[in-house]
Order: C-alpha cells, then sequence, then structure tokens
C-alpha cells in the first residue's frame, strides 16, 4: 500500500467532513469536541451528542429511533463511535436503517466480488439482525463482538471497515514488558509452543477453542509449527469465520454459514496489495471452501440502494457525508 495514497484518501475524507459539519451542524460549539480543527483530524461530536454521528431519517418516529440506536448495546459503542471517520456509525447508517426499514433484503439481491450470492442461497430471516453481536461458545474471556450478525440455522457475520489501515491482527505478538501479562501471554509470531506453554497458541493455552475449530473449516493443521501464525494478521477474519461457522453447541461446518468482509473501494488497504486486500485472500485461500468469505464494497451496496429508489434521505446524506 503506499502510504501517500492512503493519506491523501484520510485528507479528503476529513476535509468533506468540515464541509458537511459547517452545513449541517449549528451551533457547533454546542454539538463538537472541538467546532474547527482546520483539517488536522475529523469532526468529534461530544459525548451527549454521539447519536447525531449517525444519519436518520428526518420524520422518523421515535419508535423507528428508538430501534436503529438500540442495535448496538449499552457500553458496545466504540472508542470513536463519535467521530465521523467511525466505521460502526457508517454500518449502522447504513445497515442499520436497512433493518430499521425491513429493507435488509435489498442485500440478497447481491452479488460478491467473485459473483457470489452475498447472502448465499439458504432462507434467511432479516429479523434475526444485530450489531455488536457476541460470541461466547468460543470461550473467550471476554468476547469481542461481530459488527454485524444474521443468526439463525445459517449464520452470516459481517466485517465492517471504512478508513482502517489493516482487518484486525492478533493482539499477543504486540505485547511489550509494560504489559501485566507480557511474561504469560506474549507470541513471536510464530504457531509453536513458546514460554514454556503446552499449547501451540498462546490462546489456546488460555482455553479459547480458537484452533480446535480451525482444522475443519481452514487447511491449517493445528498440530504443526508454522513459522508465521495465520492469526498473527489475519486475526479478525478468522474470527468472523469461526463465528459464522461454528453452532452455539459446538458443532462446526463449512455449511453453516459464512462471513462478508464490508469495505471502502478508495481505501488504499482494501486495494491489491493493501493490508486489507491481502489478508483476506490470505485467509479466503487457507478456507476449505473459500465461499466461506465473501466481500463487497460500500459504494456497490449503496449503488443497489440508490438505484432501487429507497431511503432517498439516506443516500443523499451518505453523498454528503461521506462522498458515497
Amino acid at each position: 500500500m503506499n502510504i501517500t495514497d492512503y493519506d491523501n484518501f484520510r485528507r479528503s475524507l476529513i476535509h468533506n467532513y468540515w464541509i458537511y459539519q459547517e452545513k449541517h451542524f449549528r451551533p457547533e460549539d454546542k454539538l463538537f469536541d472541538r467546532p474547527n480543527n482546520d483539517d488536522r483530524r475529523p469532526p468529534v461530536f461530544l459525548i451527549s451528542e454521539a447519536n447525531r454521528n449517525v444519519i436518520t431519517n428526518p420524520v422518523s418516529t421515535s419508535t423507528e429511533m428508538e430501534k436503529l440506536f438500540g442495535l448496538i448495546p449499552p457500553g458496545e459503542h466504540h472508542k470513536w463511535f463519535r467521530s465521523m471517520n467511525s466505521s460502526q456509525a457508517l454500518t449502522l447508517s447504513i445497515l442499520g436503517n436497512l433493518f430499521v426499514y425491513n429493507l435488509l433484503a435489498v442485500l440478497g439481491d447481491l452479488r460478491d466480488d467473485n459473483e457470489l450470492p452475498l447472502l448465499g442461497d439458504e432462507k434467511i430471516s432479516f429479523d434475526n439482525f444485530t450489531m455488536e453481536h457476541k460470541i461466547n461458545h468460543l470461550c473467550e474471556p471476554r468476547s469481542s463482538s461481530i459488527d454485524g450478525f444474521i443468526s439463525g440455522e445459517y449464520q452470516i457475520a459481517i466485517e465492517c471497515k471504512f478508513t482502517e489501515s489493516e482487518v484486525g491482527g492478533c493482539s499477543r505478538p504486540g505485547l511489550t514488558e509494560k504489559d501485566s501479562n507480557y511474561q504469560k501471554d506474549h507470541c513471536d509470531g510464530s504457531y509453536s509452543r513458546q514460554r514454556g506453554r503446552r499449547e501451540r497458541c498462546t490462546l489456546s493455552e488460555n482455553g479459547i477453542k480458537y484452533w480446535e475449530h480451525i482444522p475443519q473449516l481452514f487447511n491449517w493443521n493445528n498440530s504443526e509449527n508454522m513459522e508465521v501464525c495465520p492469526l498473527q494478521r489475519n486475526y479478525q477474519l478468522v474470527r468472523n469465520i469461526l463465528a459464522a461457522g461454528v453452532k452455539p453447541d459446538g458443532s462446526t461446518s463449512t455449511t453453516n454459514g459464512h462471513a462478508i468482509l464490508i469495505y471502502d473501494e478508495r481505501n488504499p488497504s482494501c486495494q491489491p496489495d493493501g493490508a486489507i486486500h491481502r489478508a483476506y485472500t490470505e485467509t479466503s485461500e487457507a478456507l476449505i471452501d473459500s465461499q466461506m468469505l465473501r466481500k463487497i464494497s460500500w459504494q456497490r451496496i449503496i449503488s443497489r440502494i440508490r438505484n432501487e429508489k429507497l431511503l432517498p434521505w439516506l443516500t443523499d446524506q451518505l453523498n454528503l457525508k461521506y462522498g458515497l
């Protein structure tokens, strides 16, 4: 990925955010932590005004607003949900509003970047859509959240990216001596026994069941050393696939569901040679069934909504705020 291209991508967005802020939010000093920051960072809403970062129907009812904002459980807002750069706010604006207005089925008409049906051929209950969905049966001490999740007999885990530079890797190689669990959990990035551990993965040593299920979904052998652990760079995508492929009773199958990566096609990290694109490719190629991972851009989703003339207030604001 060209760093200059990535910086230009972010800089262009930030410049547009401040134009949007000036036109749509007055008085700025009552809504934002810094009314103007000379394009050096995105506008950030005050904590009390955080929900204004989500695009809403100007004539929505209180019930619709409650349903929309209720999609993110208390305590599950990302640290920078208040920033206009927030992928969580963008996801709630698009997928959340499609859910509220019973239009998620529009996704079923789309094909992914490889011309596969985005949602597969299974019967999907769109009433089962949730955001920041917790998976509790992988035995994580603190369950990570899935950006979007459709539960049921067939499960779909959705990972949403916007301006991120990477998909999200394992945290253990990044531990430093300043971290309280460094001696116990630090990993050098290989899949091998380290620091006297019995397991090849420090996560497995702590009872987390990722590697118990991985060989049933990936062409990775959990009984052999690997110089580079495949979770080191691709952790988040792998975990989403596990969320889709492993049922609460522990049964694991390539037919239980699939994961979707939604990305901004303008982001250099999502283009060939970018870190997110590379993580997607590595993960997809390692799958026993590559159809368990699919990807599509926000642009293609929004284009379909716009072409169907659905929620014009949403598509208009997405264009003005994000250039989408």
